[in-house]
């Protein structure tokens, strides 16, 4: 019987990932990715491994989660070191629970290896702390999306009266919505509001506005997923802090005069 590792790649940047991880990479047989791991760590893997993609766009999987589930049993059953490679953590909305589950069911060797997750990751390198003394005291990780496409489920009144900083995930096609329920539950309109695209990456991007004008400003900039949105008073803090992109405007400067 062999033995499933499911790790956390980070969010984006490859030198996030934790020393754990990047050894479960290098000594894996069999390594399934997801759409938005860096492929830049798959080149840690033994020549002979095996690099399976299973990664999911909107409205289409490569791979449904029960095969991969039934792959993940499969090759460990075989006697493989398998390696489930997430994108983020594997247990904030990454499915990780679920496959950890199949593999208890089947009674395979399992270990969880977290990883830094977006939330956390890509509103740092904007420059916006999710906790801060003056400012946040509370934080709530929320999806964008339910498995059952209802967006009713979450518990907007809870997050707009206790919450102090909201960081939603892949949320940015439903943003005029999730404002509008913010807002009808008593959060304020003018509470400052940002979203990150593609965070921790050299194609990051972000844009800031309230929670009244965020919607229209990230449309009018064409932000996409991958995305973090970020709501609460911390993001004020980003005028001040926002090191990662004038690091990497400073390095284009440079690039442009050398």
């Amino acid at each position: 019987m062999g033995k499933v590792y499911l790790v956390g790649a980070g969010p984006g940047d490859p030198e996030l990932i934790t020393v754990k991880g990047l050894k479960c990479i290098q000594q894996a047989d069999v390594i399934l990715y997801d759409r938005l791991i860096n492929e830049e760590l798959l080149s840690y893997a033994k020549p002979d491994a095996e690099l399976i993609f299973c990664g999911k766009l909107p409205g289409f999987h490569a791979m449904q989660q029960e095969t991969i589930n039934h792959a993940l049993v499969w090759h460990a059953k075989k006697g493989k070191t398998v390696v489930r490679l997430k994108g983020g953590d594997p247990f904030v909305f990454g499915r990780g629970g679920e496959e950890a589950e199949a593999l208890a069911k089947h009674g395979i060797e399992f270990e969880i290896v977290p990883g830094i997750t977006s939330a956390i990751a890509a509103a740092a390198y904007a420059g916006i702390p999710v906790t801060h003394r003056a400012f946040s005291s509370s934080v709530a990780f929320v999806t964008g999306h339910r498995r059952d496409g209802s967006r009713d489920e979450i518990k907007w009144e809870s997050l707009a009266k206790g919450i102090d900083t909201i960081a939603i995930y892949m949320g940015v096609h439903h943003l005029p919505y999730i404002c509008g329920q913010l807002m009808k539950y008593g959060k304020a309109p003018e509470t400052p509001a940002a979203v990150i695209e593609w965070g921790t990456t050299t194609a990051q991007r972000t844009v800031t506005g309230t929670l009244a004008t965020i919607a229209g400003i990230a449309a009018k900039e064409n932000i996409q997923n991958p995305s973090m949105i970020m709501i609460g008073d911390v993001v004020r803090l980003r005028a001040n802090i926002q090191w990662f992109e004038r690091l990497l405007a400073s390095s284009a400067a440079a690039e442009a005069t050398s």
